[in-house]
């Protein structure tokens, strides 16, 4: 599998996954939809589902289950995730993920978030401890060329490029803007409004 990097460099065909949750029932442990979309730049080429758990503990084993026993593991050279987190507050260990998929995994955000708000409430769960170390791992939120984004496995230059090629229009790469859709419309009957 080349480099993130070395596909940019190359000229290749970049194919990224990206996850994002569908809508959920609100009430703590109940089971949350996630749609996996695997692009090859912006043209949709497959589909992963899976079910994680509201403000759960397994948001990293459900995307690691998901990837990993799928077909699309050995094509992907990256994984998009929108934040860090599915399902409410159930966190990503971001370095975990692309340690074991041996992939850069970068959360994407439509904007910068209030740390500060996401921290108070954190410290309000029993394993509030666990869950703010997550936060903290997933490390600095960078602003490049337009996207604002967290990433293990890559330098941020080469990750803004990869999600330029990844969208068609605006600033939500195609995986994870068809991840949003698809999500929503299996859950509700329609896509939303907004991906």
């Amino acid at each position: 599998m080349k480099s993130l990097s070395e596909v940019l460099r190359r000229g290749r065909a970049l194919r990224a996954v990206g996850f994002d949750d569908a809508p959920f029932d609100h009430a703590p442990g109940s089971p949350v939809s996630v749609a996996g979309v695997v692009c090859r730049e912006t043209r949709f080429e497959g589909m992963l589902w899976g079910t994680a758990t509201k403000d759960g503990a397994d948001a990293t084993e459900v995307l690691l289950e998901l990837l990993q026993c799928s077909k699309f593991h050995a094509q992907v050279h990256a994984v998009l995730l929108d934040g860090v987190a599915i399902g409410g507050f159930n966190l990503i260990d971001l370095p975990r993920l692309a340690e074991a998929l041996e992939r850069p995994c970068v959360a994407v955000m439509r904007r910068p978030p209030d740390l500060l708000a996401v921290r108070r409430v954190l410290a309000r769960f029993d394993d509030a401890p666990r869950r703010l170390a997550l936060l903290e791992r997933a490390g600095p939120i960078h602003q490049e060329g337009g996207f604002v984004f967290q990433v293990v496995g890559e330098a941020p230059p080469v990750v803004a490029r990869a999600l330029a090629a990844l969208t068609d229009q605006g600033r939500v790469p195609e995986p994870l803007r068809l991840a949003h859709l698809i999500g929503a419309a299996v859950k509700t009957g329609q896509s939303g409004k907004r991906a």
